[in-house]
């Protein structure tokens, strides 16, 4: 084998240089990427601190042009968006709840061992995760139970992804010995103290993302409440959103100042802007917090079967 003056294989300086240039185009791709990702994000938020006039006409590029609140003013002058704001934190909080108590709940015995009909239900699962009613067979359940109009139509249909229920039972199955249950039962430990004071406490990671991912879901859920709401002080924020931003109706008579909105140009396009970051703040917000389980809590509850 040929070696340089350094006493290195030769093969070792053009190994290195290949490897320096494919982490160069890799690092060059992954630019290209995050600026296409990160410039609408930045659009956006330039676009809702600008002014109407400034935005109609397209001067927005980067950065905020002729700063202005006047779009979140406006925002939270609207007289549906304080009680659909309420709405979506109490849809979000009270759903991811609920959502979170059943999986769990459902993905302990299927991880047991011991479990006489593990086999049958994981089975049954699985056939009800890729076959469902419908649409319409689901809103006649819906509607039969008397919970259409109500807040329990946000609630109660989806309490449960079947995903999120395999992921925290494979977490479950691999990550927590078995023989941790056999030596908690031999102190007298029964297995609601096992699952409150021992199973719970390690499964803080997995738990924590099924959260973030429920949470997410009931944060940009819409379509339950286009079927089964119809009073607009249970509307969800995203379905006030989705009328000013796909329906394009914004409602100046809803409004407080209707007068002044009026006489701004543009108005309507800061409007949107100021309410895709309003909507989307919160959940961007909790998600620094819960992403440091996200490559435990995932790895560990999607490998193995």
């Amino acid at each position: 084998m040929s070696r340089n003056k350094g006493g290195r294989p030769a093969g070792a300086i053009r190994d290195s240089r290949e490897d320096k240039i494919l982490y160069t185009a890799v690092t060059a791709v992954l630019i290209v990427f995050l600026l296409l990702v990160a410039y609408p994000l930045i659009y956006v938020v330039s676009s809702s601190f600008s002014s109407g006039t400034a935005v109609s006409t397209g001067q927005v590029f980067l950065w905020p042009v002729d700063f202005s609140l006047e779009g979140y003013k406006t925002v939270f002058a609207h007289k549906l968006i304080g009680a659909a704001y309420r709405n979506t934190l109490f849809y979000t909080s009270a759903g991811t709840a609920i959502n979170v108590t059943i999986t769990v709940m459902c993905a302990y015995p299927l991880a047991r061992n011991d479990f006489p009909m593990r086999k049958f239900f994981s089975v049954f699962f699985l056939v009800v995760m890729f076959f469902s009613g419908g649409m319409i067979p689901t809103y006649m359940v819906v509607s039969n139970l008397k919970l259409t109009n109500t807040i329990w139509a946000m609630l109660l249909p989806g309490a449960i992804s079947v995903y999120n229920m395999i992921l925290v039972r494979t977490f479950l199955k691999n990550s927590i010995p078995q023989a941790l249950l056999e030596v908690s039962q031999i102190d007298g430990c029964s297995d609601a103290k096992y699952f409150f004071h021992i199973l719970l406490p390690l499964s803080k990671p997995v738990i924590a993302v099924i959260t973030l991912y429920y949470a997410v879901g009931h944060w940009n859920a819409y379509f339950n409440a286009m079927m089964y709401l119809s009073d607009q002080e249970l509307y969800p924020l995203q379905l006030i959103l989705r009328q000013i931003l796909v329906a394009n109706q914004v409602n100046l008579n809803e409004m407080v100042d209707v007068e002044a909105l009026v006489a701004k140009q543009g108005l309507a396009d800061v409007l949107k802007y100021a309410l895709i970051v309003v909507s989307t703040a919160p959940i961007l917000c909790v998600y620094p917090f819960l992403q440091r389980f996200f490559m435990k809590g995932v790895m560990l509850g999607s490998v193995k079967g």
